[in-house]
């Protein structure tokens, strides 16, 4: 049944963000409230085993994990999700820089919306390499009749219309999987999201991008890089490490397992080995009746800290190549479920000699009673950064196209006891044997003495 939209609903539509990451898929159903907040009304979420490194790399996995998300999310919130925001990350991503210009025939009416709609799908008929698609098109400064440096040329008169653009591509191949894995989880993709974009929508402030600042969102596979200055954005990189690579440091560094290694870092980890004491001693179980193994806190921290200076290594030299060193004044903010290292915003501060804050996605949030508390004590955790990201994004988007009268009425779906949910038996077969909740709460399992 598809049921109409009442007034208040389109004034604030439900939107829905999917966040396929390397750890966790998640699932984010929300809407703008009356004062311009994010309003949360549910949260799914579900062990990611199909995505490697930012990538999909197991169709059958990746879906599972998403219906068992969607329909986790869609339960709590009342809320039939069929259409969602999807983000995108991986090695593949890649950005440059272009010009366009466009010559206008009307030389009596102002400059529209429909002129710069014109230079954008211009820039997306650009050539690229074999294998490679056009993600996004984000324009930068406008230049009219020779009138450079200007961000908003709408209602100006002019002939000539210039326009540089920062383009984000992906590798087709990798595009068409996430959104074979969308399709085949029964959802629609409403648009296609690069994460750190998504990261920046609900950590940054707009005093920090007009100053300059760089966002790094570390992530279980991947850290994905993007610097902002004069509000605008300057350069995207994805770099191919991430938590994950500090976990299996510590697997063989330590000789533990994969598991006992996620454990050391979440709860004994720090990025500075220096503010650790020589005589404090972790002590984990052997396998199977061997004798427990001791491992120092202080040796555990060097073997983490090493691999996080790399990560910052890339991440630095993102920054110098992107120009934009000097020109930093809001430093640099990090986010991710890998920001959580203890003593990582010093190691950052010391590798780069920029400001650092952690990046928490809480101060665009607000309470939803309905909602558990703990669920919404979670979402302000930087880990939830680019879940939260692409449901501002995805409202965004669905505000423009209300404005122009694009708005599809089938975007919102609210369950009520006559409404049976459409999909629950693809959801139901799809969900069965895969009731693998991801645990946030490491503390139930700790096994650590």
């Amino acid at each position: 049944m598809e049921k109409s939209i009442t007034k208040e609903q389109k004034s604030s539509p439900i939107v829905v963000g999917l966040d396929i990451g390397t750890t966790k898929i998640c699932v984010i159903v929300g809407r703008r409230n009356e004062h311009g907040k994010i309003e949360v009304l549910g949260l799914g979420k579900a062990e990611s085993a199909g995505v490697t490194r930012g990538v999909v790399s197991n169709i059958a996995k990746t879906v599972k994990g998403i219906v068992q998300a969607v329909e986790e999310g869609s339960s709590q919130s009342n809320v039939d999700v069929k259409i969602v925001n999807v983000g995108i990350a991986g090695q593949h991503i890649k950005s440059l820089q272009h010009r366009g210009i466009l010559t206008r025939k009307d030389l009596s009416s102002e400059i529209n919306k429909r002129d710069i709609d014109r230079l954008v799908d211009d820039m997306y008929k650009l050539a690229m390499n074999p294998g490679e698609e056009i993600i996004h098109v984000l324009p930068q400064e406008f230049t009219v009749d020779n009138e450079p440096g200007i961000k908003d040329p709408v209602g100006m008169a002019g002939v000539r219309l210039e326009a540089n653009f920062h383009i984000i591509t992906g590798q087709v191949t990798a595009i068409k999987n996430i959104m074979k894995c969308v399709d085949q989880g029964g959802l629609e993709t409403q648009d296609l999201i690069l994460e750190p974009l998504a990261s920046s929508e609900s950590v940054l402030s707009e005093e920090e991008k007009e100053a300059g600042v760089v966002l790094v969102d570390i992530g279980g596979g991947t850290t994905d890089v993007a610097i902002f200055h004069e509000g605008i954005i300057r350069h995207t990189a994805v770099i191919p490490f991430g938590g994950n690579s500090v976990t299996e440091d510590i697997r063989e560094g330590c000789a533990v397992m994969r598991n006992q290694a996620e454990l050391l870092k979440v709860k004994f980890g720090s990025a500075l080995a220096e503010e650790n004491k020589e005589n404090e001693i972790i002590c984990v179980p052997g396998l199977r009746g061997r004798e427990p193994k001791e491992i120092s806190i202080k040796n555990l921290a060097f073997v983490i800290q090493a691999r996080m200076e790399e990560i910052i290594d890339h991440v630095h030299y993102e920054i110098k190549s992107s120009g934009f060193e000097k020109k930093l004044i809001g430093g640099i903010v990090v986010t991710g479920g890998g920001s959580l290292l203890k003593h990582l915003p010093q190691l950052i501060e010391y590798v780069t000699g920029l400001d650092c804050r952690l990046g928490y996605p809480n101060e665009h949030l607000a309470k939803n009673e309905s909602l558990p508390k703990n669920i919404y004590e979670d979402l302000k955790s930087p880990m939830y950064a680019t879940g939260i990201g692409l449901l501002i994004k995805g409202i965004e988007r669905v505000e423009s196209d209300m404005q122009r009268d694009n708005y599809k009425e089938r975007k919102v779906d609210v369950i009520t006891e006559s409404s049976p949910r459409k999909n629950r038996g693809l959801f139901a077969s799809l969900l069965e044997g895969t009731k693998k909740f991801i645990k946030d709460d490491i503390s139930d399992q700790d096994f650590l003495k």
